[in-house]
């Protein structure tokens, strides 16, 4: 590809007043109003002791602003400063500068942030009254728990600590900030985030799980979960306070548990007879043998946890083993163990197979990663709480939005969306007094693109309960 024209210095001028930069923020904006997104903001977040001066003036269109940002890819405060470029604030209305948004998120304390909170769940509940976000979800959703570590520099940031996290399968520790998250998916929709929290980075992984649990259950019946719902986790969520909160809301789990002796006795327990080979999706067999070419097995046994409390559970203990690769050669196979706790009624093999879905809150974070969350921006603790919950209620909008614009981006990551439907350049026309968006000719996106205008704009949303 070779540049056509001969430019000069001077060919290069940042002159025009209506060309729009982010021509998808009308669509999805006029989304976040059919599911009274700033209404939420105005009726649950109230600061009334400020640090400055109107300092926490307004604060739903300020917020608002950052969420726009954060879909058109904002990921530091200074990049709110690009919805105010060229014709966007020909577009919208009531558009704040970084240093005004700024000055708000540092308002914000533990309690603001649980105001904020209560917004994304809400929101999200409004979301899935208005889009198909989560097909099947009256028959089996599933809800997942896990946190990460996101890195931070410097000695100015509040509550960072030093926390382990992997790193190419190796433990270290890392100076960070823990937000722990819960997700909301089914077997044919993207996870969608029904609650975050952040924490300091030396926190327990497990700190505050099971409240979290408990609030993601509700939002989770609330948006329409009716049928069985499924709460999974990891090692660090195979916690009495976890499991106690799922059999209070009666709804199924599916934990791993830390190894110790007693889950150890459980597995020598099981026969050798009983182990059977297990077949994940993707999975393909040896043309010549037949079998699955996986050395994975499961198998089951009962299992009673917590055994010296006043509240003990048993249920099922499902074990899959798969050979040790550290010895090829060993005379005898060598197994490697993975046991979780779970009171699903399903076959082993197919519990199996859920559980391991679990990973599916990985794409969640690696979506944040790659887009708001790609920073920790202010050094106050309370600025970067309401910082991490305003980049989840933009998840979900952006995720709707996909689902809206249909095809392959109702599956699409963040950083797709934002290509393909937000950050499309457009001119802004008025002929007659209407406003008409040009954008590209022979756009690959367009079908998309207008399916999504379609389904928005002039559309009058539902009544929302």
């Amino acid at each position: 590809m070779k540049v056509s024209h001969k430019f000069i210095d001077g060919s290069a001028v940042f002159d025009e007043d209506n060309l729009v930069s982010c021509a998808g923020l009308v669509p999805v904006m006029t989304l976040a109003e059919h599911t009274r997104l700033s209404d939420l903001l105005t009726e649950k977040v109230s600061i009334t002791t400020t640090k400055v001066a109107s300092g926490a003036a307004n604060p739903a269109p300020k917020l608002l602003t950052l969420i726009a940002g954060m879909c058109a890819g904002a990921d530091s405060i200074d990049d709110i400063d690009l919805l105010r470029s060229g014709g966007m604030t020909h577009l919208f209305g009531g558009v704040y500068a970084p240093s005004t948004v700024g000055t708000l998120l540092r308002e914000f304390s533990f309690g603001h942030a649980r105001q904020l909170e209560s917004v994304l769940r809400e929101h999200l509940i409004a979301l899935t009254a208005r889009v198909e976000i989560l097909p099947g979800v009256a028959e089996q959703a599933f809800i997942d728990i896990d946190s990460l570590l996101r890195p931070v520099y410097g000695h100015a940031k509040q509550g960072a600590s030093y926390g382990h996290t992997k790193i190419a399968g190796k433990q270290i520790l890392r100076k960070g900030l823990s937000p722990l998250a819960t997700t909301l998916s089914t077997a044919d929709s993207t996870p969608i985030i029904t609650g975050m929290r952040l924490r300091g980075g030396k926190a327990g992984s497990g700190k505050g799980a099971g409240r979290m649990v408990t609030q993601a259950i509700v939002t989770a019946r609330a948006a329409g979960a009716t049928g069985a719902l499924v709460v999974r986790g990891d090692s660090t969520y195979g916690t009495r306070s976890v499991i106690s909160a799922c059999l209070r809301a009666k709804v199924y789990f599916s934990l791993v548990l830390a190894k110790n002796t007693a889950v150890q006795r459980a597995i020598d327990s099981i026969p050798n007879n009983a182990w059977a080979p297990v077949r994940y999706p993707g999975a393909v067999r040896d043309p010549d043998t037949g079998a699955w070419i996986s050395d994975a097995e499961v198998a089951e046994t009962t299992y009673t946890a917590f055994a010296s409390t006043k509240a003990p559970v048993t249920a099922r203990l499902i074990v899959r083993r798969v050979k040790d690769a550290r010895y090829p050669d060993a005379l005898f196979p060598v197994w490697r163990y993975h046991p979780f706790f779970t009171n699903t009624t399903a076959p082993a093999a197919d519990a199996d197979v859920t559980h391991r879905r679990h990973a599916i809150i990985e794409t969640v974070f690696a979506d944040l990663i790659d887009g708001p969350l790609a920073h920790m921006p202010s050094g106050k603790f309370g600025a970067n709480s309401a910082w991490v919950l305003c980049a989840a209620i933009a998840h979900n909008l952006l995720r709707a939005a996909g689902v809206l614009a249909g095809g392959g981006h109702a599956r699409a990551r963040g950083a797709t969306l934002r290509r393909k439907i937000v950050n499309l350049p457009a001119r802004l026309c008025r002929p007659q007094r209407k406003p008409i968006l040009r954008l590209p000719t022979h756009c690959p996106w367009s079908d998309a693109w207008i399916r999504l205008w379609t389904n928005t704009i002039g559309q009058s949303p539902p009544t929302i309960a």
